[in-house]
């Protein structure tokens, strides 16, 4: 069991609720997953496509309920499910090196689908027990909470005299791929996870056979029992499951998470930077003793100082290594600056939003009707120009908000019809 202490990242110990019944899968749960899905996605390597499952979800639905649910009594998944291609999906347009791919797995999408049975269990009985700043996976949270919640601790402390923030932005090499199976388990044990989906997940984890998929050309096939892979349903939620444990003991410091997107806030008054230096050494520990890597080339860190003329700060250190401090940093979506200004993010959101009106020129060109170019215009632009809204709205300067509020008109005019503008897009999101 992870040892606790005022100054470590710990594992909270909280009172379980009785055992949850093991999983039953129904015939209409399986038959609505399959008639929900999508028929333009990918065929796995069962060569079972999506369309087929989709159009013939009442013959098929029970033939898979008994399987899924002979899978789970006898806690083993089928081979054939657990074979994937591994995809090099390239992460930027310029190619300098194999860390420049991420590699996605291609899965079966019927194992996909029982995935999301699964899914939908272990969140019911874990999100109770989720450490409180996880926002992901919980009902009514989102990113935006994520990036408010984090401007809310630095803006709250910055109000005190002698103060400041250092944000690391903490980057792990291939972190689904450092699951390991074992120490999953004893981490969903703790989480109150029944037993027998404990061996069910660790036997999905383990003896996985995989092989490169690049063009034309595969590689040999090998067997994995180390990592999810990323591709996977199950794959976010295990991870923010493996690391639900690592907490911050301060006060002073904040470790928010979204799935693998963990962000390190330290509140520094009178320039005591004891508790954040520590608090970095315990999670460099506790990635060591979980077999997580910290990638030191991409954590950064932002130093948000309001002080008048402050001294320049030290660097800190991680495995050895300084971290580079950025000015800004796109932080779940949002672009942040160390001034906290919005000018940065909301140029980023003009410039994609008056690409894609692009397309709705030359969709007004083919004369779609009204109503499917105001459909195009919410999917594709107005959720441009909305990213984030609750976060920058209400800080941004007027003539910010003006830039967005010109690529509005534009489409209006495309259009031939009013929308609403962003004062009213932002009162309905708050």
């Amino acid at each position: 069991m992870e040892q606790a202490s005022p100054t470590q990242l710990h594992t909270l110990a909280t009172p379980h609720p009785p055992p949850p019944t093991p999983l039953t899968i129904k015939e209409e749960e399986v038959n609505r997953l399959f008639k929900r899905l999508n028929t333009r996605k990918a065929t796995g390597l069962d060569s079972v496509s999506p369309s087929l499952l989709k159009h013939c979800a009442n013959r098929l639905s029970p033939v898979f309920r008994d399987i899924f649910n002979t899978s789970l009594e006898t806690c083993h998944v089928p081979a054939c499910f657990k074979t994937s291609a591994i995809v090099p999906v390239p992460k930027k347009t310029k190619i300098t090196g194999l860390n420049d791919y991420r590699p996605v797995a291609l899965t079966s999408v019927v194992m996909k689908s029982f995935e999301h049975l699964v899914l939908s269990y272990l969140k019911d009985i874990t999100v109770p027990l989720l450490d409180p700043l996880q926002f992901a996976y919980i009902a009514n949270r989102s990113v935006d909470d994520a990036v408010n919640m984090a401007l809310h601790f630095i803006l709250q402390h910055l109000d005190s005299p002698a103060s400041y923030a250092r944000i690391l932005f903490v980057d792990f090499s291939f972190a689904l791929n450092t699951i390991v199976p074992a120490l999953l388990r004893d981490k969903l044990i703790q989480l109150n996870v029944p037993d027998s989906m404990c061996s069910w997940i660790t036997n999905f984890l383990t003896d996985r056979q995989q092989f490169v998929r690049l063009g034309t050309h595969v590689s040999d096939l090998q067997h994995i029992s180390t990592g999810s892979p990323q591709g996977c349903v199950l794959s976010p939620l295990l991870f923010s499951l493996y690391t639900n444990g690592c907490t911050s003991g301060h006060q002073s410091v904040k470790l928010l998470k979204f799935a693998d997107d963990t962000t390190l806030i330290s509140l520094i008054s009178d320039g005591d930077e004891s508790a954040y230096r520590g608090e970095m050494d315990h999670l460099v520990s506790w990635c060591s003793m979980n077999n997580l890597e910290l990638n030191s080339l991409k954590t950064v860190e932002m130093i948000v100082d309001f002080r008048k003329d402050p001294a320049p700060l030290p660097p800190v250190i991680l495995c050895d290594s300084p971290v580079t401090s950025v000015e800004s940093f796109r932080f779940l979506g949002t672009t942040i600056t160390k001034e906290l200004k919005w000018e940065q993010n909301i140029r980023s959101l003009t410039k994609k939003a008056q690409q894609r009106m692009y397309f709705l020129r030359q969709l007004k060109k083919f004369l779609l009707p009204v109503k499917m170019l105001v459909n195009f215009y919410t999917a594709i632009i107005e959720s441009i120009l909305t990213s984030s809204i609750t976060v920058w709205f209400a800080a941004a300067t007027a003539r910010d908000k003006s830039k967005l509020q010109r690529v509005i008109h534009s489409a209006e005019k495309v259009i031939g019809c009013s929308l609403p503008s962003l004062q009213e897009l932002y009162v309905s999101r708050s």
